[in-house]
This record gives C-alpha cells, sequence and structure tokens, in this order.
C-alpha cells in the first residue's frame, strides 16, 4: 500500500475499520478504545457464581495475554477434571481483544454451560502486524499451554490436558484451522488435542461465491469491510488465494494432510462466507472419504457473522453453545 511521499501533507485517512481502527496516509495506525459496534446490558453474562477468572500472560516480550476462565469447585463434580476450550477471538485479524466485554460475555457462557476450562487468547493485530504474526502467535500459545495445563495449579486444579478442544470465530476459526494443519491431535504431547470447533472462519478466494454476491449492503459483514480487512492484514503483494486465507487455493496444502479428530464448523445462513465454511466443511469430508467421519456442519437459520461473539446472549448463542458441548461431549465418550 503506497502512501504520500510529501512530508508536509496532512495525514489523512486511508483505512477505517468500524470506526476503532484507522490507517492513516503517512503510515500512521490510530487505534480508539471505544468498540466497534453497540454494547447493551445485554451483554454482561450471569453465571451465578459458578465461573471463576483471572488473567495470564504468554509472551511477555510481545506483550501477549489470555484470559482463563473455569468452573468454581462448588459448580463441578468433585475430582472430576475438565475438558478445555482453547478460543481465538474475531475481528477481521486487526481488532479485538480477550477483554472486550462481549467475548467475555460469551467466554463465561461457554465456561459456565458447557461445562469447560476456557482460554481466550490474544494475539498481534494487523495492520501493524500482518499475518502471519497471529498464526504464529496461535502456535506459541498452544505451545505454552503444553506444560501449563499440568504445572500452573489455577489450571491443573480443573484441566484435562487430554482432552482439549481449539476453537475461534471469524479471524480465530481461521486461526483453528492453520493450527489444525500444524499440530493436527496428537502433536502437542502431553496435551492431547481431541477436536477443532470453527466459528464462521474468515476463508476467502479471489473469485466470489454466490453468498458473497448475494451479501446485502446492510449486513453485519459486508464485501466492503471484509476486502478492507484483507488489504490491512494480508502479507504485501498478496491476494485472498494466499493460502493464509483461501484453503483451497493454488498454494494451500491438502487437506488430506490434516489428523485432527473431529471438526465442528459452524455457518450463518446471512453471512457473506457462508458457502466457503460450506465448501470447507464438504472438503474435509471428501478428503477424509469415508462414512461417519467426524466432521460435522451446523449452519444456524437467519444469523449472521459472528453472532456469537456480537451477541453472546442471544438465544442462537444458547443453541450454539448447546451444539458445541454435544460435540465435546461425544468426543470425549468416544475417546475413553
Amino acid at each position: 500500500m503506497a502512501f504520500s511521499a510529501d512530508p508536509t501533507a496532512q495525514p489523512y485517512v486511508v483505512e477505517d475499520c468500524r470506526g476503532v481502527l484507522q490507517l492513516l496516509s503517512d503510515g500512521t495506525v490510530v487505534r480508539s478504545a471505544a468498540l466497534p459496534f453497540p454494547v447493551d446490558g445485554n451483554v454482561a453474562y450471569n453465571d451465578h457464581g459458578r465461573v471463576e477468572w483471572q488473567d495470564a500472560v504468554y509472551d511477555a516480550g510481545l506483550g501477549l495475554g489470555l484470559r482463563m476462565y473455569k468452573p468454581t469447585t462448588n459448580a463441578r463434580e468433585e475430582g472430576k477434571k475438565l475438558p478445555v476450550l482453547v478460543y481465538f477471538h474475531g475481528g477481521g485479524f486487526c481488532i479485538g481483544s480477550c477483554t472486550w466485554p462481549n467475548f467475555h460475555a460469551g467466554c463465561l457462557r461457554l465456561a459456565a454451560e458447557l461445562p469447560a476450562v476456557v482460554l481466550s487468547f490474544d494475539y498481534r493485530l494487523a495492520p501493524e502486524h500482518r499475518l502471519p504474526a497471529a498464526h504464529e502467535d496461535a502456535a506459541a500459545a498452544l505451545l505454552w499451554l503444553q506444560n501449563q495445563l499440568a504445572s500452573d495449579p489455577w489450571l491443573a486444579d480443573a484441566a484435562n490436558p487430554r482432552k482439549v478442544f481449539v476453537s475461534g470465530e471469524s479471524a480465530g476459526g481461521n486461526i483453528a484451522h492453520h493450527l489444525a494443519l500444524r499440530f493436527g491431535r496428537a502433536g502437542l504431547d502431553p496435551m492431547r488435542i481431541e477436536g477443532y470447533i470453527l466459528l464462521m472462519p474468515a476463508f476467502c478466494s479471489e473469485q466470489p461465491t454466490q453468498s458473497e454476491l448475494d451479501s446485502p449492503p446492510t449486513a453485519f459483514l459486508t464485501r466492503e469491510t471484509f476486502d478492507r480487512y484483507c488489504r490491512l492484514f494480508l502479507p504485501a503483494g498478496a491476494n485472498k488465494d494466499h493460502p493464509l486465507v483461501n484453503p483451497f487455493g493454488p498454494e494451500s496444502p491438502s487437506l488430506e494432510t490434516l489428523d485432527v479428530g473431529r471438526v465442528l464448523v459452524v455457518a450463518a445462513e446471512g453471512d457473506l462466507l457462508r458457502d466457503k465454511n460450506v465448501e470447507y466443511a464438504e472438503r474435509l469430508r471428501a478428503a477424509r472419504g469415508k462414512e461417519n467421519d467426524g466432521i460435522e456442519l451446523v449452519v444456524f437459520t437467519g444469523e449472521e457473522h459472528a453472532f456469537f461473539g456480537v451477541k453472546p446472549m442471544s438465544a442462537a448463542t444458547g443453541e450454539l453453545v448447546r451444539v458445541i458441548r454435544r460435540f465435546m461431549a461425544t468426543e470425549t465418550e468416544a475417546a475413553c
């Protein structure tokens, strides 16, 4: 992206992401503490004292942290270790934090209603840190967690390191896919990843899908907004067929190489990414070439992109939590 070469010119806005991130003509990035969408009182989740949480740091050098959640002792069966859900938030790789109230409420709800130990990780954001920075940070997060689950008393008290699920929404779902490519389910011993949960993952291609073409300008995620994110997070000179965003691109690794146990893909009917999400699940199934392949696809009727993160207290999110609970319970039972 070219910027003005005139040092006397007044900087102007080149890119604006939902009013909370602006890229100026001189290359300066301006971030706001405001949230990119309205948050009313309904975003707060009342866990009725069933969940405790605390913040931690997994990479002090980069200033990267996470928020950790677990059901209280009184809210879980005595002596029973719980599955672990690793979660990466959305935000087009450009905005977002595990501390945002909507993401916090969603993770509280997951911890209480699954129930599970939930670990919500931050990662470096574009355009200051273009991809693959976020993928590198997510890999570092899992490597940090590899021994932390057993060595950290706060986690070891509740977490079962052999029942780990890696999840994320939107950009976070994309991250989960790339973690699956890197680690599969057996590459982090003594920690074991039992499955991956991709919520409306951010996949795209140079050739637009029908759901992209049909997406109205009033959608929560429009083609214009998504294209803006791509300009900010893709490596310099890359397009939408880059392996980082197109899992079916000409240079992307084959899905046949994935050894990931079970995978849950969640799509939203009103999401411009719907067709790519559905195609991802279908191609995973084809790559396995067998029935009862462990690939589950759920499309939420009437919902838009990132409804979990944007509307953590909605009825649709409640149903999504139940879908995730069934998925995790089935895997846990199958692995016993």
